[in-house]
């Protein structure tokens, strides 16, 4: 039984249990499932019935701290419809037992009036401390860490510092890696709870600690901080602000959805669709129309410009008609080599392997590799022109093969480097985009090479 189905049994017998009230019941089937197969389980009850009632006695039978960790599990749309059905009686409990990152980002998807009427129960170093991961910007290091995590001021004793990773640990993200801070709450190093175990109990932790402390600024991107995390195979990444005070900590599963949100983004820029502001299953068939319909209407319309080439060659395709055969083919062919050159450029922007500074060292690299494959591909496609329009038809096609694959290829590694120029997202270069554009310049480089070596005498 594949994962999917094992949860639409769970799924339905949940049901059933809680229509009939089924206390036994429930009580077997809720401890076997994890606190994210819950909120899969919640999330599609929601999707079929927008009124939260069956979703809500589902979530009340499990234990406060349990419930905070499903909520958090659970995407945007489905957390505001819950936090909308709470009191704020039975909401707030739920919010302090929550990671202090999760607990900021519900926060956020709140009204006004409900964050203030919820702000106004809180104990003052909670509410200070909501208000404060809550005012980062979306897309920065601040918006995703945690303010979970273990300091131990400078000058500690071994001994003194593991009573202090015992009181603090139960409410930490992670205890693994231990930060030092100093007086003024400066990050002043770091240090392993392994290191920490092995170490005699009267060493000072000052001279353990490593100084040269891997950091990241609160205001810095997100993508930077997942790169940095996955560079240097960090468990978390102390997160300063601007006079090197930490603040929080962005943990590798955090990081990790910052990868996976990264990418998904990059793809839906690359195929011409808008950012979604939630699963494809789950966005509105309006919104889902919307980011999909104004690219696709430009395309459109820039694909006049190959009608327009094919009509201004009218002549040249009436002598010739067996070059029609040849026409997709061959525009085709440049389309996909470059779509792969501008997929390519596009991951090694965004994972840092290349940069604007590579351009001319790729470009000859380039010119060497899409010759290659528009010779190769002029060969295959040679004895092909010969069958249908004879020798001369044969080698309009091979020069224009190798042509169009190579201005293919070209555009697509350079136009990625140019929107980064320009201060666009590389991502948009990506397949509808060159396709269209070698569409119409394939067109006139076929036909263009075709009237000059057919041309009558």
């Amino acid at each position: 039984m594949s994962l999917n189905d094992a949860l639409q049994a769970h799924k339905a017998s949940l049901c059933e249990a809680l229509a009939v009230d089924d206390r036994e019941r429930l009580g077997a089937l809720l401890p076997e499932l994890r606190s994210a197969d819950i909120a899969e389980i919640l999330e599609a009850i929601l999707e079929e019935d927008a009124d939260p009632p069956l979703a809500l006695a589902l979530l009340g039978r499990l234990p406060l701290e349990r419930q905070a960790s499903v909520l958090g599990h659970l995407p945007g749309d489905a957390q505001r419809v819950l936090a909308e059905a709470f009191s704020d009686e039975r909401l707030l409990p739920i919010l302090e037992e929550m990671g202090s990152d999760e607990r900021a980002d519900l926060f956020n998807l709140l009204d006004e009036d409900r964050r203030q009427a919820l702000l106004r129960r809180m104990a003052r170093r909670e509410r200070e401390e909501l208000i404060r991961l809550a005012s980062y910007a979306e897309g920065t290091a601040g918006a995703i860490m945690t303010a979970d995590y273990v300091a131990i001021p400078s000058g500690m004793t071994v001994s003194q510092a593991m009573m202090r990773v015992r009181q603090t640990a139960p409410d930490a993200e992670t205890v693994y890696q231990l930060y030092i801070v100093d007086g003024l709450g400066r990050l002043a190093g770091t240090l392993s709870l392994r290191q920490l175990m092995v170490a005699p109990p009267g060493e000072r932790i000052d001279a353990l600690m490593i100084k040269d402390v891997i950091r990241m600024s609160v205001d810095a991107p997100q993508e930077e901080v997942a790169r940095r995390v996955a560079r240097y195979d960090l468990l978390a990444l102390p997160v300063v602000d601007d006079e090197a005070r930490l603040v929080g900590i962005v943990t590798h599963d955090d990081a990790l959805d910052v990868v996976e949100s990264e990418a998904t983004e990059d793809i839906h820029k690359g195929m011409s669709i808008g950012a979604l502001e939630d699963g494809v299953s789950r966005v509105p068939l309006w919104s889902l129309y919307r980011k999909r319909v104004t690219w696709l209407v430009l395309l459109v319309f820039a694909n006049l410009f190959s009608g327009a080439g094919i009509a201004y060659f009218e002549e040249t395709i009436a002598a010739q008609v067996a070059l029609v055969f040849f026409l997709p083919l061959l525009i085709g062919s440049g389309g996909n080599a470059g779509a792969q050159a501008a997929t390519l450029m596009v991951r090694g922007m965004a994972t840092g392997d290349v940069g604007v500074r590579d351009w001319g060292k790729l470009l000859g690299r380039e010119l060497l590799v899409a010759g290659s494959l528009g010779l190769t591909m002029a060969l295959a496609v040679a004895p092909i022109g010969v069958m249908r329009g004879g020798e001369a038809v044969a080698l309009v096609v091979a020069m224009s093969m190798v042509t169009i694959v190579l201005f293919g290829s070209l555009l697509g590694m350079c136009l990625p480097f140019l929107l980064d120029r320009l201060g666009w997202d590389p991502a948009t270069a990506s397949a509808p985009l060159v396709t269209t554009l070698i569409d119409a310049s394939g067109v006139l480089i076929y036909f263009g090479i075709a009237s000059a070596l057919l041309a009558g005498p």
